[in-house]
């Protein structure tokens, strides 16, 4: 994978690829001998033409793209391979030499193209990797690629939120930019990257408390690109149509009632797909760029007539904060709606501190430390001294490995001491308790986690050393949103494993989850690759990782500095590793791939 360094106002094109490895190796796949190749479908700007393009890159083919404008042309898009005047017959005889033939913006197609296109599969001398727009509508000749069992389909999701922040990593991007972002172009690369664009012109982009990351508060730039990609709503002309859509924008985050809009207005604005009506009979606008873009537009009179109070969602708000608690008080830490945090965020109000600790808890939870450590910091830039944000921000910091160590219970494991860890674990909250388990002491607390769920099941199997019902508990945690206690689990499957085979699968399930919690260090974790040293060395290499001498090290853990450098000795030796330089990267979860795994 090529990367770039890159400043966030100077972004050069194009990005480095980005996920997409299972689908990567499909396409590829589709391409060996005795296939016929694929067809590609996913909605508009999910980075189809970017997958083929690295999927074939250092391979010989031909390639053909269906444009609009050449449509009712007989066969516009082979103009650079045939001759003028051919029919469809002597087309597929001139083009046997073609091996492999990319097909862009298939849907496009003139009709004769697509009718060539369905022959060339029919016959199968010619490998074919089509793509093609979900909802757009397609040449039959094209659809029956897929639908008449020609070529396999391979239907592509937009881009997660993990892959989407790690590909705007080299703009140096905060946490909650980049989810918002996200949020606003629903993994549409195009849509993306004509906004962060429109940011880096407009001066959108600030820098995070002086430090080097970049943070985006405020509205929308529509500048003409992002303004031609969101001309279905800007443009609407019709009677009433500008007003209503006006009205919904300024509503945002809440819905306005049904009955309070003019229905023939809203049928229209249905029927193109601009709004949508829930169960309640409350209407919004459909896509989440189009409330700010009619806000950023609607020009000073307009936005002071419709602008609500300052103070009309504070009640759902605090439902919202409500509903999230409730959540992970049932074991449940799944993506959930939060539009009117996320509106507070973007800059049209304060983000009271309770609401931000909350936001930052659930983060956390999630295993996403660092999006957690910005929500803690969102709050204590409105509240200094927040003691609920300040305890998120320590938690964060101390379980990625950053920052000074506190005195807590990850204070006393991010610097080794993890008896000592345990021995801080007091009171009776579920996931105070669960602490112990994911410190890899489960005897200590599970009696008093019986009956908490998966949680109690954890410490069960973990206490038996049962690695097929850790890989079991790893799956629910997973489905129940706890990615980073997932991880955790299948690394500590790893070593309870007696078969080899089963503890490569939970390395390479812990590996996959770990790097779904960027950031993430804890000492279950770190297992993934300490795996093969006895419990001192990995205590002495985490230390060493973290920048303490080997003086250092025997006087914290009470050993003489002979001692500690026949581990490191014996450590770099099982490690691969010549010296502690090459520490801290071995220590990180997230740099650990599949294959050294």
């Amino acid at each position: 994978m090529t990367t770039y360094e890159q400043d966030a106002k100077t972004l050069e094109l194009p990005w480095p690829f980005t996920g997409r490895e299972d689908e990567l190796e499909l396409v590829r796949r589709s391409l060996a001998v005795g296939r016929h190749g694929i067809v590609l479908t996913g909605p508009a700007g999910c980075g189809r033409t970017r997958l083929i393009t690295e999927a074939l890159r250092g391979t010989d083919r031909a390639r053909v793209t269906g444009t609009p404008e050449a449509r009712h042309l007989p066969f516009a898009a082979f103009a650079h391979l045939l001759p003028e005047a051919v029919s469809l017959h002597r087309a597929v005889q001139l083009l046997r030499g073609v091996r492999l033939l990319v097909v862009d913006d298939a849907h496009l197609l003139d009709e004769a193209s697509a009718a060539l296109v369905h022959q060339l599969a029919v016959h199968g001398r010619t490998r074919l990797v089509v793509a093609v727009t979900d909802g757009a509508p397609a040449p039959e000749a094209v659809s029956r690629l897929w639908t008449g069992e020609l070529l396999p389909r391979l239907s592509l999701e937009p881009l997660p939120r993990e892959d989407t922040a790690q590909l705007l990593a080299p703009a140096g991007l905060e946490p909650l930019s980049a989810a918002r972002l996200h949020r606003l172009c629903r993994g549409d690369l195009r849509l993306l990257r004509e906004l962060l664009g429109a940011l880096r012109e407009s001066g959108g982009l600030r820098r995070v408390d002086g430090g080097e990351e970049w943070a985006w508060r405020g509205p929308v730039p529509v500048t003409p690109a992002v303004r031609g990609r969101l001309a279905a709503a800007l443009d609407r002309s019709g009677p009433g149509e500008r007003e209503t859509l006006d009205r919904l924008a300024f509503a945002e985050p809440l819905p306005v009632p049904l009955d309070g809009l003019d229905l023939d207005v809203l049928e229209a604005l249905e029927t193109d797909g601009l709004i949508q009506v829930d169960d309640g009979g409350g209407v919004t606008l459909a896509h989440p760029l189009h409330g700010p873009a009619l806000r950023a537009t609607a020009g000073r009179l307009r936005a002071r007539r419709l602008a609500p109070a300052p103070d009309h969602c504070l009640a759902a708000l605090e439902a919202e904060r409500a509903e999230i608690v409730g959540r992970w008080e049932r074991g449940l830490v799944t993506d959930v709606p939060t539009p009117v945090g996320d509106w507070l965020l973007s800059g049209e109000l304060p983000v009271p501190a309770p609401y931000a600790a909350v936001r930052a808890r659930y983060a956390r939870l999630r295993g996403e430390l660092r999006e957690a450590a910005a929500w803690a910091r969102e709050g204590l830039r409105r509240a200094p001294g927040d003691a609920d944000c300040e305890g998120e921000l320590r938690l964060c910091l101390e379980q990625s490995g950053e920052g000074d160590a506190g005195d807590g219970v990850w204070g006393a494991a991010a610097r080794g001491d993890l008896d000592g860890a345990v021995a801080r674990i007091t009171g009776d909250d579920t996931f105070a308790l669960y602490d112990a388990v994911r410190l890899g002491a489960p005897e200590r607390v599970a009696g008093r986690l019986r009956d908490r769920g998966v949680f109690a099941r954890h410490a069960e199997a973990l206490v038996r050393l049962d690695g097929h019902a850790l890989d079991r508990v790893a799956g629910e945690l997973a489905e129940r949103g706890f990615v980073l206690f997932a991880a955790e689990a299948c690394a500590q499957a790893v070593r309870a494993h007696r078969d080899p085979r089963a503890a490569r699968l939970s390395r390479t399930r812990a590996v996959a989850l770990a790097r779904r919690c960027p950031g993430a260090r804890t000492p279950a974790l770190s297992a993934l690759v300490l795996g093969e040293l006895t419990a001192r060395q990995r205590q002495i290499v985490t230390l060493a990782a973290a920048g303490l001498s080997n003086r250092q090290i025997a006087e914290r853990l009470t050993l003489s500095v002979r001692t500690v450098g026949n581990h490191l000795y014996s450590a770099y030796t099982r490690l691969g590793a010549s010296d502690r330089g090459a520490l801290p990267w071995l220590t990180d979860p997230v740099e650990v791939t599949a294959e050294s795994a």
